[in-house]
């Protein structure tokens, strides 16, 4: 103890010893007086003191930092899409190819065929043939298409021919020695109406004789890499007329990139002045977008098609070029809807797969003052597929600020093939800081970390 303290001990015994005091009396003023001062000292001290806390407390709360709000954000569900069913057409061989879809490269195939089902050596073509003649007529004969090209006048020669093909059970088309027709009509009876009187004048009016068209024809499949054709005559009525169901697919290419054969594979029946009109061999034209391209039939091998479509994929900029073959068949009824099945399950191979609506709520962010919003996506999104192409995505998120609209929150990216989409994430209704009273309250929220 102090030698302060011990005075003041020593006194205050020293009153308690001593009778009280009249309250009047100058010293008890005295005392009480000096009580009050000390009193308000005390408390002014007090003051001092508290003030100088809240001067250096309320700083520290009102303006520490706040962490941004925190929850989970959930990838959105979405359902891969399935392998495609492809069907299979009838017939002992088929193959068929798909163009204008490359950003997805199971349409390729294997060597540019999507599929090819059954005997891989060559098989009869049947009528098939007269695409290839009208391929090597046109190489010497040059034809656009709108164009008629040159009168052809029939002789007695001509005429015989009519003769010769009806005996041998082909399909034949009407010749009258002086009749006059152009190298279009001729090349509409040949591929229309099937006449095989007409392939044979064709390519001998073009080359002279049937050996010089049937070298140039050697020729042509030798330079085109058709190694698997045969050819011995031009109408396919000659069973060994024979290709393999790729050649004649890249043949079938060859033909349709030729306007003026695809212009005239296209028509619905042919119109030759002076005869009258009947229907394209070809029965499905129309249907599935088919456009082409010859049929063919024989008793011994059974029924043949080469056929051409543009098939139209909502998602895709530009239609599908789709050629396929099917040898072998029983009619060529049976094949053509064979055909048409073919394209529509090609077709059906494509999804729209849809993955996440605008609006979709996939989170709820929130902070420890009760201040919340939901994480929303600010789009639509949707990606085409071929077949089974997997759909890949990738979410990720960014710190929310506190107080704005429509705060970015993150985004989702898909990608499928070469195809990606990519939709922003927000927090569309403001996420409010906390407020005074709630910094003042929870000091070790704020500054006890």
């Amino acid at each position: 103890m102090s030698s302060d303290e011990f005075s003041d001990l020593r006194e205050m015994l020293v009153r308690a010893q001593e009778p009280p005091r009249d309250p009047s009396h100058p010293d008890a003023v005295a005392e009480r007086r000096r009580r009050r001062r000390r009193r308000i000292v005390a408390g002014v001290i007090a003051l001092v003191v508290v003030a100088a806390s809240i001067s250096t407390y309320l700083p520290l709360v009102l303006l520490a930092p706040v962490d941004g709000p925190t929850g989970a954000v959930r990838e959105p569900a979405f359902e891969q899409p399935g392998p495609v069913d492809l069907s299979v057409p009838p017939g002992l061989a088929s193959a068929i190819s798909v163009t204008g879809a490359e950003e997805f490269p199971a349409t390729l195939g294997t060597d540019g065929l999507l599929a090819v089902n059954g005997d891989l050596g060559e098989l009869p073509m049947a009528s098939i043939s007269k695409i290839i003649t009208t391929l090597v007529v046109l190489q010497a004969k040059p034809l656009g298409a709108g164009e008629d090209g040159p009168i052809l006048t029939l002789s007695a020669t001509d005429e015989d021919l009519y003769d010769k093909y009806f005996l041998l059970g082909a399909t034949v088309q009407g010749m009258k020695v002086g009749q006059s027709l152009t190298q279009h009509d001729a090349i509409e009876l040949m591929l229309v109406a099937s006449a095989s009187n007409y392939a044979e004048l064709l390519s001998t009016w073009a080359y002279g004789s049937q050996a010089r068209f049937l070298s140039a024809t050697r020729a042509w499949l030798a330079a085109n890499g058709l190694t698997d054709t045969t050819f011995v005559e031009p109408t396919g009525i000659d069973p060994r007329n024979a290709s393999t169901a790729a050649d004649l697919v890249a043949i079938g290419k060859l033909a349709i990139a030729t306007p003026v054969i695809a212009e005239i594979v296209a028509m619905g029946s042919f119109v030759v002045p002076g005869m009258n009109p009947e229907p394209n061999t070809n029965t499905v034209l129309g249907r599935s977008g088919i456009t082409g391209l010859k049929t063919g039939n024989l008793e011994e091998s059974g029924a043949t098609l080469l056929f051409s479509a543009t098939v139209e994929v909502p998602g895709l900029e530009n239609p599908l070029s789709i050629v396929g073959v099917i040898l072998g068949g029983r009619d060529r009824f049976s094949l053509g809807e064979g055909a048409v099945d073919w394209i529509t399950s090609i077709k059906s191979g494509f999804h729209t797969v849809p993955l996440v609506e605008e609006g979709d709520k996939l989170g709820l962010l929130a902070t420890p003052w009760d201040s919340a919003g939901y994480v929303e996506a600010t789009g639509t999104a949707a990606l085409l597929t071929w077949s089974d192409t997997p759909i890949t995505m990738e979410m990720t998120t960014t710190p929310v600020e506190l107080g704005d609209e429509d705060a970015a929150a993150g985004t989702i990216s898909y990608v499928a093939g070469a195809r990606t989409a990519t939709v922003p994430l927000v927090v569309k209704e403001p996420i409010e800081g906390p407020g005074g009273w709630w910094r003042v309250t929870h000091p070790l929220d704020l500054l006890g970390k």
